[in-house]
């Protein structure tokens, strides 16, 4: 049985979470539909990767949220550079963790369900 910690390392390097051999990603934006080696399908349903946008929104705040408190703590920004650096954050976070995000909900959701089958 592979590990959680297996299985989050492919979804860090953006791997298949089954096998680990294929990339999720054709683009910044676009995944494969399955897997190439393997043929695991990544969207089971429509909307499976709601979850995947939650766990998004959960790094863009809590980086945005965390960089402008910290920087106001230490530097002592005014209100109005709070408010930039916090829009500017919330803003690019989630472009750049989108994939990250999708592969975390895809290899969890996957370690989840092989757990269940097992069980029965």
């Amino acid at each position: 049985m592979t590990s959680l910690w297996s299985v989050l390392g492919r979804a860090v390097r953006l791997r298949c979470p089954r096998c680990g051999r294929s990339a999720l990603f054709t683009g910044w934006f676009t995944m494969h539909e399955r897997c190439a080696v393997c043929g695991l399908v990544y969207e089971r349903e429509q909307g499976y990767f709601v979850g995947a946008i939650y766990l998004n929104y959960a790094a863009a705040v809590a980086v945005a949220f965390g960089t402008v408190l910290g920087l106001d703590w230490t530097v002592g920004l005014t209100l109005r550079q709070q408010l930039g650096l916090g829009i500017a954050l919330v803003t690019l976070v989630p472009l750049v963790f989108f994939r990250y995000a999708r592969s975390l909900w895809l290899a969890v959701d996957h370690f989840v369900t092989r757990l269940e089958r097992r069980r029965r």
